[in-house]
């Protein structure tokens, strides 16, 4: 009997072990080196991206830009930009070039730099994301992330309501999520789902890839020239222009 019992416990100690064992072994996952500079491709084998569904008043108002965007650029008078201003593409826009950009991996964050107006993007790993309410509103964003079986995963809200991707209006409630992540392919991607209950009829989620340029360096991008300016319509004007009357 006594043989038995410990027989008994032999097995359930197994059974308590092989899960801890396991999740050992996840836990000591080794960090994916994404350091580096980098370039937006175009990977036939990501999923297909999924198209942003916005309710109805937010629908007419992208449509209405869209239609003022292609009217003015027919014209050859276009509407200025947050770029055209020296701004940058700010979130999520900087994330899919066309220009390099660099990540820099360090304790405690993840620094994006896009070669692009000098962009800067910073990730703090392993902290508590603040509420909407508490973030001052801007161009990047307030963005936290870890890291997860080999996935970079990040949480970014409190971007500027002026600052546009693809003409699609947002609210304040707008939340990016992130999972960067090696693909089987050897490519980087980045698969990124907007969230916005305001705007957004559902989220929606596309993913942008990007091979490694080893031989790189970053080049200075400053927009110093200011040859352009915005009149009173919200056209992008350069300062040897002269207005039709």
């Amino acid at each position: 009997m006594m043989k038995m019992n410990k027989f008994i416990a032999l097995i359930l100690g197994l059974v308590v072990v092989a899960p801890l064992c396991a999740s050992a072994q996840k836990a000591v996952q080794p960090m994916p080196d994404i350091t580096g500079v980098w370039e937006a491709v175009r990977d036939t084998t990501a999923p297909a991206a999924g198209q942003a569904q916005l309710k109805p008043p937010y629908l007419k108002e992208k449509q209405a830009l869209t239609q003022a965007v292609s009217e003015a650029n027919s014209k050859g008078e276009p509407l200025s930009t947050t770029t055209q201003r020296c701004l940058g593409d700010g979130m999520p826009g900087m994330m899919g070039g066309p220009f390099p950009m660099e990540i820099l991996q360090s304790k405690g964050q993840v620094t994006i730099i896009q070669e692009a107006y000098t962009q800067v993007r910073r990730i703090y790993l392993d902290k508590q994301q603040k509420s909407v309410d508490d973030v001052e509103p801007s161009f990047f964003g307030s963005s936290v992330g870890h890291w997860d079986a080999g996935a970079l995963i990040a949480d970014t809200i409190g971007v500027k309501e002026e600052v546009l991707y693809r003409n699609t209006p947002h609210s304040k409630d707008m939340r990016i999520r992130e999972k960067i992540y090696f693909a089987a392919n050897g490519l980087l991607r980045d698969e990124v789902t907007i969230e916005d209950p305001v705007v957004l009829e559902k989220p929606y989620t596309y993913t942008v890839s990007y091979r490694r340029l080893p031989d790189y360096q970053m080049l200075e991008y400053v927009c110093e020239d200011n040859r352009y300016y915005t009149d009173e319509q919200g056209k992008q004007r350069m300062h040897s222009d002269t207005p039709s009357r």
